[in-house]
Formats: structure tokens, C-alpha cells, sequence
């Protein structure tokens, strides 16, 4: 039988009061105590020490017929910061936001940076940020990295469309500002983001298709990556043998036929112009020819793809997270019509419900959980 000291049981018990304020608060002491089975006595002085930590605050009474009217508790959440960067193969996305993923401000920069001038790009686009933050008596809680590639042990190990592998950012940004540095891979932080401000599945997968296409994976809530971080990389999983050669090395990945990027230089090769995002969707809301034949392109694959992983996982949802889907949202019921798999009735195609701010806000999720210390951390009021 293993026992545990004062100490720890003390300091799980506080993470516990700390995790249902945070996740179901504004509560009351007589509350709290109710619902994880500790004493009045205990709940009172765990509760004191969270206070002192400047972690937890009074924020008035309940209302109630009856008696005397409890003191409500709550997070302390704007006296904590966090910082979570999104860095895509083009632009750099930043997002500030208080400890409970809210009061968000969002910045972006352009990203021209490649190999070794990233580290110096990434510092100074830190201090700016760092910069413009009021002060809060806890300080920013952490900073969160979303890479579009494969992370394993907080370091990128590889990055198909931007050179990052053997820099070990996360620990030159950390010794840099002296703030708690997180990196993960962008669609694990999709999932996250997804699970917690957005959809009350447990068994939950992401699909973002941006420049490649990424997969985050929920499992009874947890995170899945696998033995070294390449979980959920299903760009690079084949659909046409000897097909379309694949920064990764192999030829006929996924991503080679329905990315982003594999889309708009499909139809630029067929007009003989660069089409951008923007003058794609403009040409398929005219019902141009070629930009529904590359629309065709992409439901094809990304359907067989998509009843790929209804085999493989059977999850609650699947989440897809494109362009596609935020500024045509036909597309989603499409997908849907385009499953031939008869187990798509055991689960739910949704569109994203973050859509552009998924990675930064499940960024955010990484870095409150490990400031505060909680294992669950559910915000409905994105919901």
C-alpha cells in the first residue's frame, strides 16, 4: 500500500480545490467540500493558502432564500499571463490571454526568417509582447510554441516547410526570458484547444489541414503521440503509390493531394498564375471549373482519409480545421455525404469551433494546466 505525507496529500489536495475552482467555479467553501468529500477545516485552510498565492479570490455572496449567504470563490485569472505563438511557415501568430484563456489580444507578424535567424526573430517578437503586458502579481505563467511538425521532449525533430530540427528553441527561449517555455506540435494543440473551449468529447480528433496536414489525438483525454512525438502525422501517411514526391521521403502522402498548399498549386498550375487563399475561394464561389475540380480533389482524398481514421480510432468527433471549411462551410456536409465508411454513423464531422485561434488557445491550455498545476481544465464559456 503506498502512503503518502501530510505534505503531499496536503499539496493534492490543493491542486484538487484549485482544479474545481478553476473548472466550476465561482463556488462556495460548503461547496467544494461537498463535492470532493474533504472537511469544512480543510477546505477553509487549502482555500486561505490559495489566496495568499494570489491564486484564488472572494468575489461576493450567493444568492439564497435562506440563512446565511455563502462567499463565492473564483479564479484569480487576470493576475496571470500567458503567451502562446503559432509559427507558421509565413507569419508568426501571437496571443495573450489572462489564465483562464480569456481577454485575448492577438498580433501577427510575417515570418521570413529561415534555419538559425528564427531564435533571434522569435526573442524580439517576445520582448515586444512582454512589453505591452500590465503588470499581474503572478506574471505570465508561461509561453507556449506551435510548430508544424514533429515534437518530441520539447524540441522540433522534424519540419518539412521551415528548418527548426536541432535548435532547441524552447530551451534558449526559456533560458532567455526565464518564463516556462512549452513547444508542441500544432495540431496536438488544436485538439486541446478544441477539447477544452469547445466540444465535451473525450475521445476526440483534430484534422488541420493548413500547409500539411496534422492530426491531434484525444484518447479518454488524453493525449496520444505516440513512442517518439510522430503520432498524428497524417500527411505523410500514402494514398497514391508512387505518387507525388513528399519532403519526408516518401511519394503519394495525403498531404501531396489535399493540403492547402497542394490545392492552390493545383489550380495555379492550371491557370498559369499564382492563385492565392482568398482569389481560390472568390474563383469556386464563381463556379469556376477549375477551382471546383481541385475542390473534387480535395473532398476525394481528404474523405478517404477521413474514413481511414473512423477505422482505425472509431473517435467521438473528428474536428477539421481548414480554410476550406471556415470560408465555405458547404464543404463540411460534403465530407460528410463523401464517407462511404458504415461506422461514420458512430461518430460526428464537425468544423472547427476555434478555427484560426485553435493552436494559440490550446497553447494556452498547455501553459495554464502546468502553471496551475490541474490535470482537467474545461472552460464552457466558449462553448
Amino acid at each position: 500500500m503506498i502512503t503518502g505525507s501530510k505534505e503531499l496529500i496536503r499539496d493534492i489536495n490543493s491542486h484538487l480545490v484549485l482544479e474545481t475552482i478553476v473548472n466550476d467555479g465561482p463556488i462556495s467553501r460548503a461547496d467544494l467540500s461537498k463535492k470532493l468529500g474533504l472537511t469544512k477545516a480543510t477546505i477553509s485552510s487549502l482555500v486561505q493558502l490559495l489566496i495568499d498565492e494570489n491564486l484564488v479570490i472572494e468575489i461576493g455572496s450567493a444568492q439564497t432564500e435562506k440563512g446565511r449567504k455563502p462567499i463565492l470563490l473564483d479564479l484569480n485569472q487576470r493576475e496571470g499571463h500567458v503567451i502562446s505563438l503559432d509559427l507558421g511557415v509565413d507569419t508568426i501568430t501571437v496571443l495573450t490571454c489572462d489564465l483562464r484563456g480569456t481577454h485575448c489580444r492577438l498580433k501577427q507578424y510575417p515570418n521570413n526568417a529561415s534555419g538559425q535567424e528564427i531564435l533571434p526573430l522569435l526573442k524580439s517578437i517576445l520582448r515586444q509582447t512582454i512589453d505591452r503586458l500590465p503588470p499581474a502579481k503572478c506574471g505570465i505563467a508561461g509561453i507556449s510554441l506551435g510548430i508544424h511538425g514533429v515534437v518530441h521532449q520539447n524540441q522540433a525533430v522534424f519540419t518539412p516547410y521551415y528548418s527548426l530540427e536541432g535548435q532547441n528553441l524552447a530551451a534558449l527561449l526559456q533560458e532567455a526570458f526565464q518564463i516556462p517555455v512549452f513547444m508542441e506540435n500544432e495540431a496536438n494543440l488544436s485538439v486541446l484547444g478544441e477539447r477544452t473551449f469547445s466540444f465535451d468529447y473525450p475521445n476526440l480528433i483534430n484534422l488541420s489541414v493548413h500547409s500539411g496536414i496534422g492530426l491531434g489525438i484525444l484518447i479518454d483525454d488524453k493525449l496520444y503521440t505516440g513512442r517518439n512525438g510522430y503520432a498524428g502525422e497524417f500527411g505523410h501517411t500514402i494514398v497514391v503509390p508512387d505518387g507525388r514526391p513528399c519532403p519526408c521521403g516518401n511519394h503519394g502522402c495525403i498531404e501531396q493531394y489535399a493540403s492547402e498548399r497542394a490545392i492552390l498549386r493545383a489550380i495555379s498550375e492550371k491557370k498559369g498564375r499564382t492563385v492565392t487563399l482568398d482569389q481560390f475561394i472568390a474563383l469556386y464561389n464563381q463556379k469556376d471549373a477549375d477551382a471546383l475540380q481541385s475542390m473534387d480533389d480535395f473532398i476525394l482524398y481528404m474523405s478517404i482519409g477521413i474514413n481511414n481514421l473512423l477505422n482505425t480510432f472509431n473517435p467521438d468527433a473528428i474536428v477539421i480545421n481548414s480554410s476550406f471549411t471556415i470560408y465555405l462551410p458547404g464543404i463540411t456536409d460534403m465530407l460528410r455525404a463523401a464517407l462511404k465508411n458504415r461506422m461514420d454513423k458512430y461518430c460526428v464531422l464537425l468544423p472547427s469551433g476555434l478555427q484560426d485561434t485553435a493552436i494559440l488557445l490550446g497553447g494556452a491550455c498547455v501553459v495554464i494546466k502546468n502553471f496551475l498545476g490541474i490535470e482537467r481544465l474545461c472552460l464552457p464559456q466558449r462553448k
